[in-house]
């Protein structure tokens, strides 16, 4: 039975989910909802992800990656002659979901087991890992931070786990009337006639915030906890390396890397990239709406 496709468009690209006709996709990937579209070019589409029944089979491959704990559960990556392969638990001894990618993350085959009852879980962080890393190839990148609008500009702010992203951009809602929360996760930046343009993603952590927009970045910053709160500008080597930390892509890929590095160096050159040590507290909020002005 032939399945059938969905068509997505994050950041103004479009890219195919090919489920069988039994599966219900809205089930499966609410976030996805405001992102579907229709039509859409193959010669312009960023990858195609066919979910497929068949197991696959036994090959030489390398370990490249094995994280535990994370967000998207037990992942371990590993590279084989024609791409990569991902295998992918998302609960501690649970069944473990495959991918099979080429090296450009372009033609995808996924082995979901559907018996788990996260396998919709374990298709959304398949294709979160699939299109961070296409996305690349097309000037743009996936980056882990909270984002905020506010009077036609996106900010967006990175940190570590437990940093207080999401607590930062809730604190500039609470002081500007007219913020609005972007995403509280994975925005994604592109580049586009020499801007820095923030759009929003069907991947957004803890917080259902799945908005289909798009919003020029005025800053980008980095937080830091502290005693007390302090802005720094960051410029040229050291925006970069604000930056470079909180972005996803797989650094042993020398092409992937190499066109991370050419984005990133387009958006330092775009906007304001900043480090700051702040409370939580309002004021952490207000100064860095000042410094990003």
């Amino acid at each position: 039975m032939n399945n059938r496709e969905y068509l997505y468009n994050v950041a103004h690209c479009t890219f195919v989910v090919s489920l069988s006709p039994g599966r219900d996709v809205e089930q499966l990937l609410p976030s996805f909802r405001s992102f579907r579209c229709s039509g859409g070019d193959d010669k312009t589409l960023l990858f195609r992800f066919e979910v497929t029944d068949e197991p696959f089979p036994d090959e030489r491959a390398r370990l490249v990656m094995h994280e535990n704990g994370t967000d998207l559960g037990d992942t371990t990556l590993l590279r084989t002659a024609e791409g990569y392969r991902l295998m992918l638990s998302c609960t501690p001894d649970g069944p473990r979901h495959e991918m099979l990618a080429d090296a450009g993350f372009t033609q995808v085959r996924a082995n979901i087991l559907w018996q788990d009852a996260y396998a919709g879980v374990a298709l959304c962080s398949m294709l979160r890992i699939v299109y961070a890393q296409a996305i690349l190839l097309r000037g743009g990148v996936s980056i882990h931070a909270s984002a905020v609008m506010r009077q036609g500009k996106a900010y967006l702010f990175m940190g570590k786990s437990g940093t207080g992203k999401s607590t930062h951009t809730g604190l500039w809602q609470r002081c500007f009337a007219d913020a609005e929360l972007l995403n509280d996760d994975n925005p994604v930046v592109r580049m586009q006639d020499g801007k820095a343009i923030a759009y929003g993603t069907p991947w957004s952590g803890k917080t259902p915030c799945y908005k289909n927009i798009a919003c020029p970045v005025a800053g980008i910053v980095r937080l830091r906890q502290a005693k007390e709160n302090r802005f720094h500008l960051q410029t040229e080597v050291d925006a970069f390396n604000t930056l470079l930390p909180g972005c996803s892509v797989v650094r042993s890929d020398a092409e992937l890397y190499g066109r991370l590095i050419d984005v990133l160096i387009e958006i330092v050159g775009a906007t304001r990239v900043g480090q700051m040590d702040c409370l939580p507290d309002e004021e952490a909020a207000r100064m860095a709406a000042e410094a990003l002005k």
